[in-house]
């Protein structure tokens, strides 16, 4: 070897060396691809409530008032200018400059099961669950625009390349899944809104080794590209040449150190595995047609009823973080009709996923999130719809250690800000990871210098909604 080859490979190693000193020490220390991940929380900081969380995420930002928040004020000043009190100086997306007029609820309100939750009428089947979950109403964010606010309800930062929490959680605690991903991404759409594009980076691993990144399945055609092997390519030789692949990884690790060689060498090995896991994973053959109408799933279809079926069939196999985004809930105009739609895809489905998962006994240790990255203006945007809102807004919480039947926090009685018990995405975060039995001050990796976390250096974990 001459000395400028010898040269390189020892910048090269120092540098590999040197980032995983700075920032990934304990995984360097613990990632083995002959050994499962187990997280990095072991053991647990203390006790978990939950094993598992399944993200309903309903991306474009659902009205809080036309799902989870009646304000019968708001109702009786339809049409009347919205207090200036309110308003003045206040952060506003679309409607800046303009003429700001109450713009009333769109549908009836309902009080449904023995706890009396109030819900729209238009989920009637979400109600029938009422007792099993909780509402928060009191949630706030920081951005007003869809992309940062996915950004910061996803990895609690504008900031690009911070992890997901998906990906914190499976770094955190590993997953039990064996020939699965540990955090797994479906997506659906449907009728009415705008069709808001969602990107890859709402899941990525960021500043984490690309190992604990979410997987996206597809929902229509194969779940994943080139899931077959190609003609003539049999399954032992496959085997053979990842075998092959994976020898000339372990020495390149050996002589640079790089622990992204390690990821490089699990991602071969969980592809190889899903090539048998997945086509059993979404053939619904089984599944008893009462299953599937309870879900209202056709499977295939890529709505979200077949993504919920699937999302259970996920949280069976082991997966530890489950995220479904269904699409369209940026309703500028024509609200009330096209809230009648998406009513339609998201209820009966929801309402299914907690049924069933409480009749398999999985419900106590599987945490249920529903909402978006925020909600919608108490003010009209062109006389039958509503702007991108910000300062309270509302979330749907079930199973994993949440208590049932309440409803936690409040708005005031415009439905403009977060007055009750205000509940910041950090401190949304921080329950969360208290939940699995993450401290969510302690769960951090060092990043030039700094400790990164999820919850940032706030966040407080909301203890009153906990059982």
């Amino acid at each position: 070897m001459d000395h400028q080859t010898s040269t390189a490979i020892h910048r090269r190693t120092f540098l590999g060396r040197g980032m995983a000193g700075l920032g990934l020490v304990a995984l360097q220390s613990m990632l083995r691809a002959e050994d499962k991940w187990r997280g990095v929380v072991a053991p647990l900081h203390h006790p978990a409530k939950a094993k598992r969380i399944i993200f309903l995420y309903q991306a474009g930002g659902p009205s809080h008032l036309e799902t989870f928040d009646y304000k019968p004020k708001l109702a009786a000043m339809h049409g009347r200018p919205m207090p200036e009190s309110m308003t003045k100086g206040q952060q506003i997306a679309q409607l800046q400059g303009k003429s700001l007029v109450c713009f009333g609820p769109q549908h009836g309100f309902r009080k449904f099961g023995k706890s009396g939750q109030e819900m729209c009428e238009l989920f009637p089947h979400m109600g029938e669950v009422a007792d099993e979950v909780c509402i928060l109403r009191s949630l706030w964010t920081e951005q007003i625009n869809h992309d940062p606010a996915h950004t910061i309800m996803n990895t609690g930062s504008i900031i690009a390349g911070r992890p997901s929490m998906g990906s914190w959680v499976v770094y955190g605690l590993g997953s039990e899944a064996e020939d699965l991903p540990g955090f797994v991404v479906l997506l659906s759409a449907g009728r009415g809104g705008q069709m808001q594009p969602i990107a890859a980076r709402q899941w990525s691993a960021g500043l984490l080794p690309s190992r604990f990144q979410g997987v996206k399945l597809n929902s229509i055609g194969d779940p994943v590209l080139y899931i077959q092997n190609p003609p003539g390519v049999s399954r032992a030789l496959q085997r053979e040449s990842i075998d092959a692949i994976n020898a000339l990884n372990r020495a390149e690790h050996s002589a640079l150190g790089d622990p992204e060689i390690l990821t490089r060498i699990s991602q071969y090995e969980m592809a190889f595995k899903m090539q048998s896991s997945v086509p059993g994973l979404v053939d619904m053959s089984k599944e008893p047609k009462a299953v599937l109408d309870m879900y209202g799933a056709r499977p295939g279809d890529g709505s979200f009823a077949s993504n919920c079926l699937l999302a259970r069939r996920l949280a069976e196999r082991g997966v530890r973080f489950i995220q479904l985004y269904h699409r369209d809930w940026d309703h500028h105009g024509g609200l009330k009709s096209n809230m009648v739609f998406k009513a339609e895809e998201v209820d009966r489905p929801t309402a299914a996923l907690i049924r069933d998962l409480k009749q398999r006994g999985m419900l106590d240790d599987t945490l249920i999130l529903w909402g978006g990255e925020f909600g919608r203006t108490p003010m009209s945007q062109g006389g039958d719809g509503r702007d991108h809102h910000i300062k309270g807004f509302s979330y749907m919480l079930a199973g994993g250690g949440i208590k049932p039947g309440i409803t936690y926090g409040t708005t005031d009685e415009l439905g403009y800000a977060a007055e009750e018990n205000p509940v910041s995405v950090h401190d949304f975060h921080a329950t969360l990871l208290h939940l699995l039995g993450v401290d969510h001050k302690r769960l951090a990796v060092k990043f030039q210098g700094l400790d990164v976390r999820l919850t940032g250096i706030s966040g407080d974990v909301v203890k009153d909604i906990l059982v």
